[in-house]
């Protein structure tokens, strides 16, 4: 199979024109005729990953290697480092980011993961009600369902009813979610300054925490294509450090 055959059904999948104009999806690694042996879907790509795939792979990630200006190819950084191992060993790139977060990923979330009802889709944003309750009670739930190690957030207002959700790092959004609570991750200390201001309660579900399930949705879908794939996620590169006593 070419780069084109799968980038073609990709676009297919989630049209890469839905990506934001800062993004750097698509075909970022290879020509559009290169053939691949295997595919490998992965949140992010590291180094331990690289040294397990086969030659001749193709990886699809959700978070784009190369992302922004890439002035020089300085083999001692990221990204170049990881570029030099893929050109060696005939390994190809294909990014699914901001246009998969609108067609797939939110919305996997908002349903299948936290089990929101009246889901709405809103560009970046997706809507769910859920059952009347404190901040602190739908917090807890909210961390059991991620699996998270802790939970972080701002109180603005007194219950929680309409939430409003985007994966990974959505706080710049803020000012145009109308919620009770707004989740998303990489919550800054001025974001929440403003979510106070604006009686919008936060949750900071982690960027990892929120985008992880990227793998598994891809990987079925290929699948379901016909496509054999598998997952090598990268880990969370954060670490929880436990109270020690």
């Amino acid at each position: 199979m070419t780069l084109r055959e799968i980038y073609t059904l990709l676009d297919g999948i989630s049209p890469f024109e839905l990506q934001e104009a800062w993004d750097n999806s698509g075909l970022l690694i290879g020509s559009p005729d290169d053939t691949f042996d295997h595919v490998v879907v992965a949140l992010d790509i590291d180094e331990q990953m690289l040294d397990e795939v086969e030659e001749k792979s193709l990886i699809i990630t959700h978070h784009p290697l190369i992302f922004g200006k890439l002035n020089r190819l300085d083999f001692s950084h990221y990204p170049a480092k990881f570029i030099q191992k893929m050109i060696k060993k005939d390994i190809f790139h294909i990014a699914l980011h901001t246009n998969f977060d609108k067609t797939h990923l939110n919305r996997y979330v908002a349903e299948n993961v936290l089990n929101l009802a009246n889901i709405e889709a809103d560009d970046f944003v997706c809507y769910g009600d859920v059952p009347e309750q404190s901040l602190e009670s739908f917090a807890l739930e909210i961390k059991t369902k991620l699996g998270l190690d802790k939970i972080k957030y701002t109180k603005a207002g007194g219950t929680v009813r309409r939430v409003a959700l985007t994966t990974g790092s959505g706080a710049s959004l803020l000012k145009h979610v109308d919620a009770d609570c707004f989740l998303t991750g990489d919550i800054k200390y001025h974001d929440a300054m403003e979510a106070l201001a604006i009686n919008i309660s936060l949750i900071d579900i982690t960027h990892y925490g929120s985008e992880r399930f990227f793998s598994q949705i891809l990987c079925e879908i290929l699948n379901h294509n016909g496509i054999k794939a598998i997952i090598k996620n990268s880990k969370d590169p954060f670490t929880i450090m436990q109270e020690i006593k």
